[in-house]
């Protein structure tokens, strides 16, 4: 079974509010979880206390069981010191100028 640390929608229509959770990886976003982990509210001033609640001690223990955490939930764990902060790249390698374009680039400029 592989689990996973992600995000569970609740809240109303367009005000979004999010569990984190321990989950199987086969099971439904909003559906079967294991254990609630922390919340994340993301309609709250980034800088406010309650925007991001963990459970440092649980988190750590569903880590050591295996349980990998999702990308955003990865960053959460990386701000608060539970792990190390993953890398993100700033623009996706599919979406940067093709070969030809970069050589029209270059024509151009030079």
């Amino acid at each position: 079974m592989s689990l996973k640390i992600r995000l569970s929608r609740a809240g109303a229509k367009k005000r979004p509010y999010y569990h984190i959770v321990v989950a199987d990886s086969r099971s439904p976003r909003d559906g079967r979880f294991i254990e609630k982990l922390g919340s994340y509210n993301p309609m709250l001033p980034a800088d406010h206390a309650d925007r991001v609640r963990l459970q440092s001690e649980r988190i750590q223990h569903w880590v050591s069981q295996g349980a990998l955490p999702t990308e955003r939930v990865a960053r959460f764990l990386g701000h608060a010191g539970l792990a190390p902060m993953p890398t993100f790249r700033e623009q996706p390698i599919q979406s940067a100028p093709k070969k030809k374009a970069q050589e029209r680039l270059k024509a151009a400029g030079a």
